[in-house]
Parts: structure tokens; sequence; C-alpha cells
């Protein structure tokens, strides 16, 4: 298991990730191994309450068991490419028979890994779909003077370079995508944290405040009232 990161920014780009598996146990172990990686991480433990995520959160990456409880795996992939959702589906199987791996293929999944499998292939192939699971961004981001480098993972302010923390490093990276429209709160929210974020929580009104300070003057984070933050 990597050592977690607790204010330097993971090795790859930072997604929105559902980790469907009835082990509980597995479920917990490949969502702390992503959360490490810097990813907002869910956990649903069998098919229904995976729909029901899927339903209410914009996902960039189902990581699919196949063999689920109350709604089957097969049928939960089928629900989501059914659906529209961008997300990209990656089943897992005990079953090493290719016949079983060309059925969820065949079903609409995009990736398929057999159990066991190493947590750095997991999360190598998760980082892979997310990749096409949106509109591909510059690997550099850059406005007002501000510079994010997504392969390195570091920012810089007029050449001069300012450490940030995961959930930090996260909502600058959606400003900067933004081009310079307004994000609200409710998206930053969605896109950074995972569904144990408080919508009433003043988690993106703080995080926007330590951004503010560590990127310094002058101030490039502009509030736009009751719609959210933007960098002009």
């Amino acid at each position: 298991m990597v050592a977690v990161l607790d204010e330097a920014v993971g090795e790859w780009a930072r997604m929105r990730v559902l980790v469907v598996e009835d082990e509980p146990k597995l479920a917990d172990t490949i969502a702390e191994w992503l959360r490490e990686e810097a990813h907002a991480v869910d956990v649903a433990n069998d098919g229904d309450a995976a729909l029901e995520r899927v339903a209410v959160h914009d996902y960039d990456v189902v990581v699919l068991d196949r063999n689920l409880p109350v709604v089957h795996g097969d049928e939960v992939c089928r629900q989501i490419v059914e659906s529209g959702s961008s997300a990209r589906v990656l089943m897992l199987t005990a079953a090493a028979d290719v016949t079983d791996r060309v059925a969820g293929l065949t079903l609409g999944a995009d990736d398929y890994l057999v159990k066991p499998f190493a947590f750095a292939e997991l999360a190598a192939r998760v980082q892979s779909l997310g990749r096409r699971s949106r509109p591909a961004a510059p690997p550099v981001l850059s406005r007002a003077g501000v510079t994010l480098d997504q392969a390195l993972h570091k920012v810089f302010r007029d050449g001069s370079y300012v450490p940030l923390a995961k959930k930090e490093f996260g909502v600058l990276a959606e400003l900067l995508r933004a081009n310079g429209a307004p994000v609200s709160a409710e998206f930053l929210l969605e896109k950074v944290w995972d569904e144990h974020a408080d919508p009433f929580s003043p988690a993106v009104r703080l995080t926007i405040l330590k951004l503010r300070r560590k990127l310094g003057d002058p101030p490039i984070i502009e509030t736009v009232t009751a719609v959210g933050y933007r960098i002009p």
C-alpha cells in the first residue's frame, strides 16, 4: 500500500470514482488506494445501491464487480451504458475464462480486470479510463499568471512554486478548466469531494480562502455573487 499523502498531491489527475464491490473489506481497500491517488471515491456494496449513486452523481469511472447481490453487475453495466452516462466501466471478476471477459465487454464495459489483481494496476487502469470519460484537458493549464501542470501535479504563480494540498489542487484545476466561466460551489463539491461531503459544509469556501492565501496578491479568484467562483 502506498503511503497516505496528507498535503502533497497524488501522482495522477483526480477523478470522481464509484467502487461497487460486495466484499466490504476489498471495497474499502480499493477506495483507500484510489483516495491516496487524490481521487474522490464513493462505495456501494450491491447493484441497487450502485444504480442509485450513478443516477445522482457524475462519475468518471465505475469500478464494478460482476457478481453483485440485489442487481447483478451485468445489469448495472447495461443500465449505465443505456443511460448515456459518460462514466467508464472497469469490470472486476473472479473468473479468468476469456468467454466471461468477452461477455462483460459485450455489455459495454470499457475494461476488464481479473481477481486477484495488483492495486497499482487497478489504479493505472482507472486513470486511463478516466482520461476518456471527459473532454481531454491540456496537460498544462494556465490563466492569470497561474500555471497548473497536471502531469507533475505542480502549481506555479509567476514562475514561483506554490505547494497545494489535494483538495486545493483539485479546486484550482476545475476553476482553470472553466476558462473564465464561474463554477458553482455545488459543482466543486461534486467533483473534488465524495458523497460523504456535507452539502452545507463550508469546505469549498474554506478551500477557496486557503487557495487565495497561498496564491498571493493580487487575488485572482473572484466570488460571483449567487453563482460561484471564477478566475477571469
